[in-house]
């Protein structure tokens, strides 16, 4: 059922034997706040003796009222409301404009919604399925990339269904035991690109398409969207709609470098990389972030030569010293090439060749040749270039991110924004938070927040590198007194147990509280533990509670104690009973 339903019209009522000619009407209201101020509004607007109804909405922002035409006027009705300190009539909604909310047959033909989503991701899906609980009349609008966004499509899940299958070829040739030796493994790299579409495909549709399939209240655009001012959006320069409030939700892409000839080369991403049916002899990833490292975990698993070039002085460059140390020497081991403080100054096609043309550490130069693939992985844009900002001002950061506060509000009342295009994290989960948020603050009157202080995350890596808070170098940037707990793997039984040693657990702790305020990992799996130490994190668990609780025993996660143990002792002095 929508806010906004057939209220504009003329009839006639007997009251006392008499026929009393009525009026309605319906305004779009600014100023509201939360429901409060709709009843406020109500109360002030019944105390005019010809008004007969009046139903405010601040999920709206629209005000419905019935009025008797020889008592009191429209112009009176309005001024009412305009002599208020906080609240102002916007404009009159006329009958063709509230028709075109309704939630009928006609929607599909509206373009008037109390909500437009731009974008067609996670946080625009789950804004869209708040906005279906609240009744609201909404457009989503998605151009680009398919329903479903970067995630389902050409993210999250094919990288992680790409890295699963590479893990499986990996450990059909290598054991971590001496009394096994595996025979090596056929790989049917179409196959597996096949499978991954097939996957796609499915989550797409199931856990997308299908999820809003039946929403009364949501409309369902292929286009590109352009602010005309900041009511009004074109949908692919001829079809315009407008809303009370918009959400922005159109996500990051490739970050694409200025390099000369790099443009003629015929470069991939992961966009058309993870669809790539015949496997290339090699490829050369330009970029060592989260992205290139997956890539390169998966692909040279399968059977892929691996070249990284890296313009910074190591991996994972977001990250202390110590993870990418444990990252390289394992990627170096499996046959990865990987060139720090190499900076890529032109491409050149020869034949079927690239020549890369590189400046070294040293200050020379190099060329490069890759007989495969480049694989650009260079970091991610937001995608804002074709939304017309410019028309409605919408303020920007300096990395070109729309700006919002943990509300999820922008500078403009009636616009927030969400997810990868904000300057918030870039997560899935994240953006389908934010998204959900933005419809409660904007419908609901609520004032939640996004606190990420405690955020959770993982690089799927092996080994993989999960955090949650803060590491020591933003410790000490805030000033924060702490210190230091780090237990390697190999004093871990769980890891000495499975012959896999690799990596480490560290804790960060505030000397003055105890509390625990970041925590870093670098481990096969895990980020399967880094949960509890996101939750430790949000509810001011001290290091001491995590030493004095229960671990089952040969489990990852009782390295978590040994490393809060280990605060106070040292970590060779402990036994396997340690407490």
């Amino acid at each position: 059922m929508n806010f906004i339903k057939n209220i504009i019209g003329n009839g006639a009522e007997h009251k006392n034997g008499k026929a009393v000619t009525e009026e309605k009407l319906l305004l779009e209201i600014s100023g509201m706040t939360c429901d409060h101020c709709a009843t406020g509004i109500e109360k002030m607007l019944l105390k005019n003796e010809g008004v007969t109804e009046a139903k405010v909405s601040y999920q709206s922002g629209s005000c419905e009222c019935s009025f008797d035409p020889s008592k009191t006027s429209k112009e009176e009705i309005v001024n009412t409301i305009n002599e208020t300190k906080n609240y102002k009539v916007k404009s009159e909604i006329k009958k063709e404009d509230c028709c075109a909310t309704q939630k009928d047959s006609s929607l599909q033909n509206s373009s008037h919604f109390d909500l437009i989503i731009i974008g067609g991701g996670s946080a625009a899906f789950s804004a869209a399925i708040k906005a279906e609980s609240l009744g609201l009349s909404t457009l989503m609008v998605n151009g680009g990339l398919d329903f479903g966004g970067t995630c389902v499509n050409v993210g999250c899940v094919p990288s992680k269904n790409l890295i699963r299958a590479g893990e499986t070829a990996y450990h059909s040739t290598h054991s971590n035991f001496t009394g096994i030796k595996p025979k090596g493994v056929d790989i049917d790299f179409a196959q597996v690109i096949k499978d991954k579409k097939k996957l796609v495909a499915t989550l797409q549709e199931k856990k997308y398409m299908d999820v809003v399939s039946d929403f009364e209240n949501l409309k369902m655009v292929t286009g590109w969207a352009e602010f005309k001012d900041n009511k009004t959006i074109v949908v692919d320069s001829k079809t315009e709609y407008t809303a009370l409030k918009f959400i922005i939700a159109t996500g990051a892409t490739t970050n694409i470098p200025n390099i000369e000839g790099l443009n003629e080369i015929g470069y991939l991403t992961n966009v058309s990389l993870f669809d790539l049916e015949e496997k290339p002899e090699s490829i050369t990833i330009m970029g060592a972030g989260y992205i290139g490292l997956e890539i390169a975990t998966a692909y040279n698993r399968l059977g892929v030569k691996v070249r990284i070039i890296e313009f910074t002085d190591r991996v994972l460059r977001t990250q202390t010293p110590d993870i990418s140390e444990a990252l390289e020497a394992q990627m170096r081991k499996e046959g990865i090439e990987i060139l720090p403080n190499f900076r890529a100054v032109k491409f050149e096609k020869k034949g079927s060749e690239t020549i890369i043309h590189c400046k070294c550490p040293d200050g020379s130069f190099k060329q490069i040749t890759e007989k495969g693939k480049i694989v650009v992985a260079s970091g991610t844009k937001p995608n804002t270039q074709k939304l017309g900002l410019q028309n409605i001002g919408l303020q920007l950061t300096k990395s070109g991110h729309i700006a919002v506060n943990e509300k999820m509000e922008t500078n403009l009342t009636n616009i927030y924004a969400v997810g990868d295009v904000t300057n918030t994290p870039a997560f899935v989960y994240t953006a389908a938070f934010e998204g959900k948020i933005a419809v409660e603050n904007a419908f609901s009157g609520s004032e939640n927040k996004a606190d990420y202080s405690s955020l959770p995350w993982v690089v799927f890596t092996d080994p993989q590198v999960a955090g949650a808070g803060l590491d020591e170098a933003q410790a000490e940037l805030q000033n924060i007194p702490f210190e230091v707990s780090k237990i390697e793997l190999k004093d871990v039984p769980r890891a000495i147990a499975a012959n896999d040693t690799r990596g480490f657990i560290k804790l960060i702790r505030n000397t003055e509280t105890d509390k625990l305020i970041g925590a870093r990992i670098v481990a096969p799996e895990g980020g399967e533990i880094i949960q509890q130490l996101s939750m430790a994190i949000k509810y001011g668990i001290t290091v001491r509670d995590l030493a004095e609780s229960f671990y089952p025993y040969l489990t990852l996660g009782e390295g978590i104690k040994l490393a809060a143990i280990t605060f106070g002792k040292d970590v060779s002095k402990l036994s396997c009973c340690a407490s």
